[in-house]
């Protein structure tokens, strides 16, 4: 009878502590996957562990930690497949989406061609007019998938910090200080609308600026926190171990401990 009492409270106990268990879960595109770290566990998302999701993890090792995050992906991509990774119990989500959607990296791809073989500020403005028509809506689909799938959750809204600091000191790429200038109004305007997409969504929705803590540490600063031209391009204008462990680790931190 004793043999058996205890067995019933052992089976108690772990039940409750699985069910006490902090869930957190890494949802987004490259920034944080970990693309620009060089270091990958899963190359197909890129996903590393030097990325801030993976490092933040590290200070929570008891929690569950889902990494969900991949290179390339977009707003569709949360909606349709990284979602899965969400439940009833979830208890703190992060991401960056957007800058796939609005076609940044091809933005600076065509902006790092000399001036008489690309069109940037064609390109910049494209961009610039799918974050202010289009980019609203797709991001309250995705807080509204993650409110669904995980309603009690506290998500975590990331944006992305400037690329640039007024010169190129990379051989191989040809910005202009007004096209960096462009670049970085643009991701300002990304930081716009994702804050006022989490401020839509609610008080379970926090929103982060990781733009200050990376000012001094842009790509040609003498401490680089961000990868410019690099081999392979895949690694170019994300950021390093540095930029990871530096800057998005502490503002995610700043929030969840």
């Amino acid at each position: 009878m004793m043999k058996a009492l205890l067995a019933t409270c052992c089976i108690l106990l772990v039940a409750a502590s699985t069910a006490g268990a902090t869930r957190y879960v890494a949802l987004g595109d490259s920034y944080s996957s970990g693309t620009g770290t060089r270091t990958y566990y899963d190359s197909n998302c890129q996903r590393s562990v030097y990325s801030y999701p993976y490092l933040v993890h590290n200070a929570h090792p008891a929690w569950t930690f889902v990494h969900a995050a991949c290179s390339g992906a977009k707003t569709g991509d949360i909606l349709n497949t990284q979602a899965s990774s969400l439940t009833s119990g979830t208890n703190w989500v992060t991401y960056t989406i957007g800058g796939n959607d609005a076609g940044f990296s091809s933005v600076i791809t065509t902006c790092a061609e000399p001036s008489w073989a690309s069109d940037c500020d064609g390109a910049i403005n494209n961009a610039q007019a799918y974050i202010t028509n289009t980019l609203p809506g797709r991001l309250d689909l995705v807080n509204n998938k993650i409110k669904s799938l995980s309603p009690t959750a506290k998500v975590i809204v990331l944006d992305y910090p400037h690329l640039f600091m007024g010169e190129d000191c990379n051989a191989g790429t040809w910005f202009s200080p007004s096209e960096e200038t462009r670049l970085n109004q643009t991701a300002d305007m990304l930081k716009s609308a994702l804050q006022a997409a989490a401020t839509r969504a609610g008080s379970n929705f926090i929103f982060k600026d990781v733009i200050p803590p990376f000012i001094g540490h842009a790509i040609c600063d003498s401490t680089e926190w961000l990868n410019g031209l690099s081999n392979p391009t895949s690694e170019s204008f994300h950021p390093n171990t540095l930029g990871h462990s530096q800057g998005y680790t502490p503002v995610v931190r700043s929030v969840l401990g």
